[in-house]
């Protein structure tokens, strides 16, 4: 029977150098122990300490954050050539956007997903597998919104077995082309839509390759406005449907929804929806994040936007789209008064910053205006933007007896302005730090993970201090070095977070110092 948490007094609390408020936590086979002699008879003052170095520079692959490199559903022969060689001014040789990513993001329409009933894309379409195979080749995971909505489009985005099926929809133009798209409150259209959406989930519900899923894809351009309906009594609905749909299918990836101010309604624009905040909040608490595609535009992310975004502060975690256009709008419009293209992509960062976002676009037709024209920004994000954690200081035993309880103590820091969103209900909070007893290799023999410590509420600006108790049990004598990380405890305890230190890994493990087992 494991042995119960033992309280420490504040007293005892700043004795150990703790800060006041950190609870001590027994772990599963762990004891809880006298802080005076935890490592053993003889060597409870002979300790191991070690202060690790910000890293502010390297960009850091995390899920949920940084640079989302947007693909093109199309995938021309030039897709990677273009964003593979940009000359950077005063960067010596060339850069890769994709080194700068963590994420691949396809904005693609159910048509290309299910060309046939019962036939999927992922399986038959030769330019999406290859563009996803490039992707993962870059090492970066996968993002996706499927859009149904076949308005200000060249093709029908809904496949033609919908309609062919008796759903009802309606026919727009787009230039010479007639498109059609379904209602989404009619029974047939949701009837096939959730039937592709279940078998995209068997597919793609995996947070190994799947950073994120738009959850809810209807609308123009499956921004959630412009809505049409059989009847507008059905707004609530029909989110609640497609809401209660993705958070049912997709368990482990998280899902996102735009946090538009006319979200459902029948119109694009005008003043915030009364309904709005509540329907939206609807999403929110079964799950979804936040992310909106107007970011940079001071119309049209206004305040409204600016105070739903502080609402979910730390709570849900943002991802931003840029909203101008600026190959073909007239961004001089906007009442910020940009006049280049560099002043669009400091009206951006300076969004992502108020809203705290984790995660920026790397959008087609302005990547590379980042990279030749704002590249001080770019690394300013990798800087700032989203979370950036590390170790500041890990204290442990230098001598332990086997069998006995080592007692850690384990400081972080995050550097960047957002959370790890580890409360996320796809995550389940997985992510925790962790020390090991690293082998000679780097393989790491025994790995004991701090359940009581929390990385999600690690905030810029502030130490957060933890302690536990690991007992060493069947571990074999002999010398070893203590290991840090965030581990990811749905695979196996592996590390599963890049850290912000400059420090190298060992098999993604910080080495902290030498520690012998007697």
């Amino acid at each position: 029977m494991a042995a119960p948490m033992r309280k420490i007094s504040r007293r005892t609390a700043l004795g150990l150098g703790l800060a006041v408020g950190t609870s001590v936590v027994a772990l599963p086979g762990a004891e809880a122990a006298s802080p005076h002699g935890p490592a053993g008879a003889g060597h409870a003052r002979s300790a191991v300490t070690k202060a690790f170095t910000a890293d502010r520079a390297t960009v850091l692959r995390n899920p949920l954050n940084g640079w989302v490199l947007y693909g093109d559903t199309s995938f021309p022969d030039d897709f990677w050539t273009s964003r593979d060689a940009i000359s950077v001014p005063g960067v010596e040789g060339t850069v890769r956007a994709s080194d700068y990513a963590s994420t691949f993001y396809l904005r693609i329409a159910w048509s290309r997903l299910e060309p046939a009933e019962g036939v999927y894309g992922w399986d038959t379409d030769k330019d999406l597998k290859a563009a996803i195979a490039t992707a993962q080749e870059r090492g970066l995971r996968l993002a996706f919104r499927v859009v149904v909505d076949s308005r200000d489009k060249s093709y029908g985005f809904t496949p033609d077995f919908v309609r062919d099926a008796g759903a009802a929809g309606y026919e727009t133009r787009t230039g010479s082309r007639t498109v059609w798209s379904p209602y989404p409150d009619d029974p047939v259209f949701q009837a096939k839509y959730a039937a592709f959406v279940r078998a995209f989930a068997q597919r793609f519900d995996d947070p190994g390759t799947v950073d994120f899923i738009d959850g809810y894809g209807l609308g123009k351009w499956g921004e959630g406005h412009s809505m049409r309906y059989v009847d507008y009594a059905n707004r609530e609905s029909v989110l609640r449907w497609v809401v209660d749909l993705y958070a049912d299918a997709f368990t482990r990836v998280p899902l996102a929804i735009n946090y538009h101010r006319l979200i459902g309604a029948e119109k694009d624009w005008g003043a915030p929806d009364a309904d709005s905040e509540r329907l939206l909040d609807i999403a929110v608490d079964r799950g979804f994040m936040l992310r909106h595609d107007a970011f940079g535009m001071t119309t049209y992310y206004g305040d409204w936007e600016r105070a739903y975004a502080e609402k979910w502060r730390y709570r849900r975690p943002i991802l931003m789209e840029g909203g101008w256009v600026t190959p073909q709008h007239n961004y001089t419009v906007d009442p910020r008064g940009y006049e280049t293209v560099a002043d669009v992509r400091n009206g951006e960062f300076d969004d992502s910053a108020e809203a705290h976002v984790n995660a920026l676009d790397l959008r087609n037709g302005e990547t590379l205006s980042w990279f030749t024209g704002s590249f001080d920004l770019v690394k300013k994000v990798v800087a700032e933007a989203g979370y950036r954690l590390y170790p500041t200081t890990v204290k442990a035993p230098a001598h332990v007896v086997a069998g006995a309880t080592a007692e850690v103590r384990h400081d972080w820091a995050n550097l960047g302005w957002a959370d790890l969103p580890n409360d996320l209900p796809q995550w389940k909070n997985k992510y925790r730090p962790a020390v090991a007893l690293l082998r000679a290799d780097g393989t790491a023999a025994h790995i004991y993970v701090d359940s009581g410590s929390d990385p999600s509420a690690w905030r810029k600006g502030a130490v957060a201090s933890h302690i536990f108790r690991a007992r060493l049990a069947g571990v074999a004598k002999g010398g070893y070095r203590w290991g840090v990380a965030i581990v990811d405890t749905t695979r196996g305890n592996a590390p599963g977070i890049e850290l912000a230190a400059k420090e190298a890994t060992v098999g993604g493990w910080l080495v902290v110092g030498d520690v012998t087992v007697h």
